[in-house]
């Protein structure tokens, strides 16, 4: 069980899932997959009386399959002061139901030598199982049974709030990083519940009790607030069998209204966090910018920002890290990251740390310097062809993992996208020019409305 924010996601291997699973679909970059070619299209979706919709990814190399099954709400749509129920109901989902008792799932899954989890985010909660081909019916019984028939007693929820207490104590309370995270998060969105941290404030998580989690599971998980992506070895009408003498018996939940968050006002200052910590071993620096996200951005916005990422702060090859890490030896680590799956409006970020007698202020204004060239100068063709094959061929591996398969098509459908906006995808990244590039810095990378933040020794 786990908390997925953007802020955890750190190094070349933390793409966004968009960009790491559609990579795979980029057939025509891939002449030597025919069997990956032929696969990507036998994908089915298809959506069940009761509204569930569900997508199907055959993968016929091992004989594995990944049953994942998302809700469409995450932290960003909890009640005010109701900051992590959402995770920690993600935490109750493993206990028992009136038909399995409690650690009966989990006791299954290890007997056949499968594994399972759950990750919680801003906008979506999901559940999967990765097992034998044989044993997906018994998963898709079980995970439907507990949709509707968790047993949330007081001997219950205590525990467990317990649990996430002590999660947040070990993941947040004790890593000076994760403090000066949250509190950039809460500067950078002043309207938006992306402010609020996924697991939740402490004083919030600590007076959560059984009535909200009885609440929040009858408004939100039904099959209508649901999808499920079965990826491996199985074929689409196995799958729909399955899902129809399965989660097919669910009655359709309440409608609910449309996913409306507060927005956002136009930024127009310059802010600064600082913490000093005596835990602190080596400092850092982050500045980040709120833009748009695939789902919010128009035209070819959010793909110009995703190339903005590569071509800046996207590896080895990028512009930061070949002039302050390699060329200047000024910082141990420069890179930029761009959160492109969200609902709403996202964060881009850039951060770096100095070596040797270098300085944060040096760092930070090293890569300042060379958003700014970006700004005025652009990027030239060679490089910006470059960077779209490094960022293609960093996402190829991800069609070895079929969870992250499943991880794109469940964090698109669960975000405002569609089948169809994967498939596009590779299209619409080759179609991103170097002035589309350009106009995304000058546009978003503004430096009188980033959130600087500054993690310091204590001296």
């Amino acid at each position: 069980m786990d908390v997925i924010r953007p802020d955890a996601l750190r190094g070349r291997g933390a793409r966004p899932v968009l960009r790491a699973a559609v990579a795979a679909l980029l057939l025509g970059a891939l002449p030597l997959l025919p069997a990956a070619a032929e696969e990507a299209a036998q994908i089915e979706s298809f959506s069940l009386d009761n509204g569930l919709e569900v997508v199907v990814i055959p993968d016929r190399r091992a004989p594995v399959v990944t049953h994942m099954l998302w809700y469409k709400v995450g932290s960003a749509d909890e009640d005010p002061g109701k900051s992590g129920i959402a995770h920690f109901f993600e935490h109750l989902m493993f206990k028992g139901t009136t038909e399995y008792g409690p650690g009966v799932f989990s006791a299954r899954i290890a007997d056949v030598g499968g594994r399972e989890n759950a990750f919680t985010s801003y906008d979506y909660t999901a559940y999967f199982q990765q097992v034998a081909p044989e044993i997906l019916p018994e998963m898709m019984e079980m995970e439907a049974d507990r949709m509707t028939n968790l047993v949330l007693t007081e001997e219950v929820i205590a525990p467990e709030r317990d649990v996430v207490i002590e999660e947040r104590n070990s993941r947040v309370e004790n890593d000076p990083a994760s403090l000066l995270s949250e509190e950039v998060s809460a500067t950078l969105y002043q309207n938006h519940p992306y402010r609020i941290p996924v697991i939740g404030w402490m004083h919030e998580i600590e007076k959560l009790n059984r009535e909200d989690a009885i609440d929040f599971y009858r408004r939100y998980y039904a099959p209508n607030n649901a999808v499920l992506v079965v990826a491996g070895d199985v074929d689409a009408q196995t799958v729909r069998e399955l899902a129809e003498a399965t989660y097919g018996k669910i009655e359709r939940g309440p409608d609910l209204p449309p996913r409306e968050r507060p927005t956002e006002p136009e930024q127009n200052t310059r802010r600064t966090v600082t913490l000093v910590d005596e835990r602190v071993g080596v400092p850092s620096f982050s500045k980040r910018w709120v833009v748009p996200s695939y789902t919010t951005g128009e035209g070819r916005e959010a793909e110009a920002l995703d190339l903005l990422a590569e071509v800046l702060g996207g590896g080895v090859r990028s512009r930061i890290y070949q002039e302050l890490v390699v060329r200047r030896g000024i910082a141990s680590s420069a890179m930029a990251y761009y959160q492109s799956t969200a609902l709403d409006d996202t964060m881009f970020m850039v951060m770096g740390s100095p070596r040797g007698e270098a300085t944060i202020a040096d760092v930070e204004k090293a890569i300042d310097a060379e958003i700014a060239k970006i700004a005025t100068d652009g990027v030239g063709e060679e490089e910006l062809e470059k960077a779209k094959k490094r960022f293609v061929r960093s996402m190829i591996f991800a069609r070895d993992e079929q969870d992250g398969m499943a991880r794109i098509y469940g964090s698109t459908l669960t975000t405002g996208g569609t089948v169809e906006d994967i498939a596009g995808w590779p299209e619409r990244i080759r179609a991103v020019t170097a002035g589309d590039v350009k106009a995304a810095a000058v546009r978003w990378l503004d430096e009188r409305r980033a959130v600087a933040g500054y993690l310091l020794p204590k001296e």
